[in-house]
């Protein structure tokens, strides 16, 4: 009794951690543009937000003319807004941006508020004015409250707000509270987060972690000038701040409002800075946050920023963006590879006549040996913008014979009696399941039991794994065909959920033959396609032959390469893809899975687990031979 009770706990644990397995944030290699968020005077329609963009972190341009992107006197209490700060939430998809209420003709004694702002989509934003002394009791000789910023606090799970308050005829110093659940209001009275030991004036607060430390830069001023120093601390709220003597800026001009980020997949940190007296503005490296290189020559703005925040956005978000207020004139172009951001792998695609757009079915990557649970799909109407579907099935949950590795999935459209029918294949546990919806999302309903659960007679070796479906144009008869090691071809039955065992066939590629089998008809013949070499090889690649039938004999050209790895270009891992027809057109895609780029070719084998979706077109010589692919950044342009 007592050994069933423990394995009943056990299990119910398992279940709950599988059950509960969800998208992990914002990978760090999505991170590839930038946008930079300021205010640009102290003149009424200077103070407020405005936006540019950079691909690179050096040169930006800005966004809707350099006019504002969110009117100022709408969500703020004096009329115009300054410093705006803005940061990712934790789950990578929130955003928030903090900023001083304040227009400068009052004076700079005249605010006591903040505008707390939160959006989904960087382009619309919920707003609440916080104003300090109206909000708590006692702060009658509050002058002013400036520069916000937020921070993720991990100790307590919450945002937390801090900025620089001056009560009176005290220095300015930087207090903290945190805000509530919805970002629309903070809870519990300011605290000093930090006090410089000199006993000097601080403003202009600006955190970020690096390692295990976090580093606060400020302005401050003493006998020897004024300017940007730091102090770090292990913990946020812990008060022991180790303070640096040394001013950072390298420049003789004065300086405030610095705005530190991190470069995109790079261990280097840009400090920018406002230099208020002089009108100008500048960037500067550093590798270890404490000493800093001016880079002017390498920085150019097609605007005049004051105190502002930069954060990395991705691809699609810049998309966004440039789609709401206008490209730039001369902004560059933007790459479209890869065509999902996050890790995903094994992509299988279909055009849906029902719906009339394109779907993808990818295995969900990024988990060390292959151990993802869930399947999430993708639909677009061009092939470039992607839209996320969600989970479509969890194993453990929606599958209950199976709660492991939830690998290479592939799915066809059948119209039945009049209605369409989603049949969607997939390997869990190194078995094969099937799961049926009346729509290209889902949901999903899983057969119960395992598909295939053996290997085929006379195979000892490789794992029963990586469906494909096909359907024969010329006879309307579905085919499965599975294998590592070996490949298999079967008929389905008309409920395409059970195979003619008699059809059963081991095919015979090449001894290239690895996995990830993808079958497509053209002008009368069949193409055979899989992947060669294992998946953490940088040398994974497609190769492909030729049959009369769908289960016949393979003809196998002298180069048979379709596609492979472009090392000059850090493209790695090129395979397991499916081939994409345009409905009524003989144009081609093949879509496929690399390593992530850039950073794929630093992680050895284990960048296996760690790939990304790519689309690239084919193309075909007259005799039917496929040109070999060349797998790019590029990607493809718009298509309808």
């Amino acid at each position: 009794m007592k050994n069933t009770f423990i394995i009943i706990l056990i299990s119910c644990f398992f279940t709950e951690k599988i059950s509960s397995q969800t998208p992990p944030p914002l990978a760090e290699k999505d991170k590839t543009a930038y946008l930079f968020t300021y205010f640009t005077g102290n003149n009424r329609g200077d103070e407020a937000i405005r936006f540019a963009v950079s691909t690179d972190g050096y040169n930006y341009m800005a966004l809707n003319e350099n006019k504002p992107v969110i009117d100022a006197k709408s969500i703020s209490s004096s009329g115009g807004v300054r410093d705006p700060h803005i940061l990712r939430g934790e789950d990578g998809k929130t955003f928030y941006m903090v900023v001083t209420d304040m227009v400068a003709s009052k004076g700079w004694d005249s605010n006591r508020a903040m505008v707390l702002l939160k959006s989904t989509d960087l382009i619309n934003w919920t707003s609440s004015v916080v104003n300090i002394q109206k909000k708590y009791k006692g702060q009658d000789n509050l002058l002013r409250v400036w520069a916000p910023q937020t921070i993720f606090d991990a100790e307590t799970g919450k945002y937390m707000i801090y900025w620089s308050m001056k009560y009176g005829n005290k220095n300015d110093i930087i207090y903290y509270t945190y805000a509530n659940a919805d970002f629309t209001d903070i809870e519990g009275e300011p605290k000093p987060l930090f006090i410089p030991k000199s006993g000097n004036f601080c403003i202009d607060g600006d955190i970020i972690k690096k390692d295990s430390l976090y580093y606060l830069f400020r302005k401050t001023g003493d006998k020897d000038g004024s300017g940007i120093k730091v102090a770090t601390a292990k913990y946020l709220t812990s008060g022991n701040w180790n303070e640096k003597e040394r001013y950072l800026q390298p420049t003789k001009e004065d300086v405030e409002g610095s705005g530190v980020f991190k470069m995109n997949n790079s261990d280097t940190y840009i400090m920018m800075y406002d230099l208020f007296k002089a009108h100008g503005f500048q960037f500067s490296l550093s590798t270890d946050l404490e000493t800093f290189t001016a880079i002017d020559s390498v920085v150019n703005l097609n605007f005049k920023p004051r105190h502002g925040t930069i954060m990395a956005i991705t691809r699609s978000e810049l998309k966004t963006l440039l789609n709401k207020w206008g490209r730039p004139v001369g902004f560059p172009q933007i790459n479209n590879n890869p065509i999902l951001e996050g890790y995903y792998a094994d992509p299988d695609i279909l055009f849906s006549n029902k719906t009339g757009k394109y779907y993808l079915y990818p295995t969900s990557d990024g988990f060390t040996n292959w151990s993802g649970t869930y399947f999430k799909s993708f639909s677009s109407e061009n092939l470039i913008d992607w839209n996320d579907e969600g989970v479509i099935l969890q194993l453990g949950k929606d599958v209950t014979w199976a709660d492991r590795n939830a690998w290479a999935p592939c799915i066809e459209e059948k119209k039945i009696n009049g209605d369409y029918k989603y049949f969607y294949y997939f390997t869990a546990a190194q078995k094969i399941g099937v799961a049926v919806s009346n729509n290209p999302t889902g949901p999903f309903i899983d057969l119960g039991k395992p598909l295939i659960d053996k290997h085929p007679e006379g195979i000892t070796r490789g794992q029963v794994i990586d469906p494909d479906v096909f359907t024969d144009p010329k006879t309307g008869k579905s085919y499965l065909y599975w294998g590592n090691g070996f490949m298999a071809g079967a008929e389905l039955n008309d409920d395409m959920t059970s195979i003619k065992t008699e059809t059963l066939t081991i095919l015979k590629p090449d001894n290239t033959f690895r996995e990830g089998a993808n079958i497509f008809y053209r002008n009368g013949v069949y193409y055979f396609t899989w992947s060669e070499n294992d998946t953490r090889s940088e040398d994974y690649r497609v190769r492909y032959a030729t049959s009369t039938s769908p289960l016949g004999e393979f003809t196998i050209p002298n180069d048979n390469l379709l596609i492979a790895k472009d090392k000059e270009l850090g493209i790695l891992g090129t395979g397991h893809h499916s081939i994409l027809q345009i409905p009524g057109k003989d144009e081609w895609y093949i879509v496929y899975h690399r390593f992530d780029y850039p950073n794929g070719i630093k992680m050895g084998r284990s960048a296996g687990y760690n790939r990304e979706v790519c689309i690239d077109k084919v193309e075909f010589q007259t005799d039917g031979s496929i040109k070999q692919v060349k797998p790019t950044h590029e990607g493809i342009t718009l298509n309808k």
